[in-house]
């Protein structure tokens, strides 16, 4: 162990592997050892990758349920000198993982919080899906329940950037029929399962397709998910334009000027602002 791998009174908020155990960093490992105490999500599963790893440091659980009470005492343990450091059952702390409460009270009470990088699965799906990464935004577990699910849903239809999401494999049905119906089949998507284990897989382009993949096969119904939603395609060029407006002239003959734009942007794979606008525009003329 490096003996300059921890600081006395700082807190170390350590990634670790989200299923192959190679994936842990040297860093990580030496930090671990060094600490004086480890402050685990769930101590059960830690135990496993701490004894793989030859880590012996004693460990403390701190999770969803005991962190607000729990905050104040390990914060008063650094600031006695204690070098602590916060891991979660796998992957970097805090995404939507347990720990925002200790790292915020952390700064609060003016001691170091030290990131030791390392594995994400929001990071390694989003490196190897083949979707826009210059502009992206991370929206955690989508809601259980239905409406909400579909509210939030509905809510990317006009998005710029790439959409990062959880499911369960007891929700990814649902979840997909509801993406579906608020986004359209063609929606660009690509559904990342299982990251670094055996049974990875990383299916796309498209929710349709992936709704067509999930349900005729069990098997990627299980295990840790990961679901992309890409930007919204843009119209462009007169093609586009000829084909938004044809949709348009249909639709308008039958239905109010904001539903017609609704299902044009929805088929044509358009923004709904600027569908609507030329909606408007082609009522007007009418």
């Amino acid at each position: 162990m490096r003996a300059d791998a921890v600081a006395p009174g700082h807190l170390y908020v350590v990634a670790t592997p989200i299923g192959n155990l190679g994936d842990i960093t040297a860093r990580a490992v030496d930090v671990l050892r060094g600490v004086d105490r480890i402050l685990a999500e769930d101590t059960r599963t830690s135990a496993g990758l701490l004894r793989h790893l030859d880590v012996r440091t004693p460990m403390a659980a701190l999770h969803e349920h005991n962190e607000r009470a729990r905050s104040l005492a390990v914060i008063e343990q650094l600031q006695a000198g204690q070098a602590l450091a916060l891991i979660s059952d796998a992957g970097t702390p805090l995404i939507s993982d347990p720990g925002y409460v200790l790292v915020r009270d952390a700064h609060a009470a003016g001691v170091p919080v030290v990131p030791v990088p390392g594995a994400s699965s929001v990071m390694a799906a989003l490196s190897v899906a083949g979707l826009p990464t210059d502009r992206f935004r991370f929206l955690g577990f989508l809601p259980s329940k239905a409406g909400a699910r579909q509210a939030q849903l509905r809510a990317l239809r006009d998005e710029t950037g790439t959409s990062v999401l959880f499911e369960t494999p007891h929700r990814i049905d649902a979840a997909l029929d509801d993406a579906i119906e608020a986004l359209g089949p063609a929606r660009p998507a690509v559904l990342a399962r299982e990251l670094t284990k055996q049974f990875e897989t990383v299916m796309g382009p498209n929710l349709g397709q992936i709704r067509t993949a999930v349900q005729g096969d069990a098997n990627q119904r299980r295990g840790e998910m990961v679901l992309m939603i890409g930007p919204a395609p843009a119209a462009s060029g007169d093609e586009d334009q000829t084909r938004v407006d044809a949709v348009l002239d249909v639709l308008l003959s039958e239905l109010p000027v904001k539903q017609a734009a609704g299902l044009a942007a929805r088929i044509c794979g358009a923004r709904r602002n600027a569908v609507y606008a030329r909606a408007v525009a082609r009522a007007s003329q009418a």
